[in-house]
């Protein structure tokens, strides 16, 4: 059983930066892709960046415009965000998630419980 265990979150000023952390255990797979995920309250979730571990591949979603990073560090089972350039609609609740890659996009079925990041203006 996949568990992923998210940190790192808080609050940060527009134009400062986060790293958040994932942990992850019981992924033993490069078949699958892993990544972020974010959501706001009674909004859809939006994907933020994916990567497929076999190759380092890597996916973004429309609204991260190169500021994310995703990095993966197999010694420590933790997956990486570096978010740089924050912007206030940057806020959401940031899932790290596990699924498949169809056609350049992750597709979700199995996430933490999520960090809060709060962009302050």
């Amino acid at each position: 059983e996949v568990q992923l265990v998210e940190s790192g979150g808080g609050l940060v000023q527009a134009g400062g930066s986060l790293r958040l952390s994932c942990a992850v255990s019981g992924f033993t797979s490069d078949d699958f892709a892993i990544g972020w995920f974010r959501q706001v309250p009674g909004k859809e979730r939006k994907g933020v960046l994916c990567i497929h571990p076999s190759d380092g591949s890597t996916y973004e979603g429309d609204s991260v415009e190169g500021r994310f990073t995703i990095s993966i560090d197999r010694a420590k089972n933790t997956v990486y965000l570096q978010m740089n350039s924050l912007k206030p609609e940057d806020t959401a609740v940031y899932y790290c998630a596990t699924g498949i890659l169809l056609a350049g996009t992750c597709f979700y079925d199995t996430w933490g419980q999520g960090t809060q990041v709060t962009v302050s203006s």
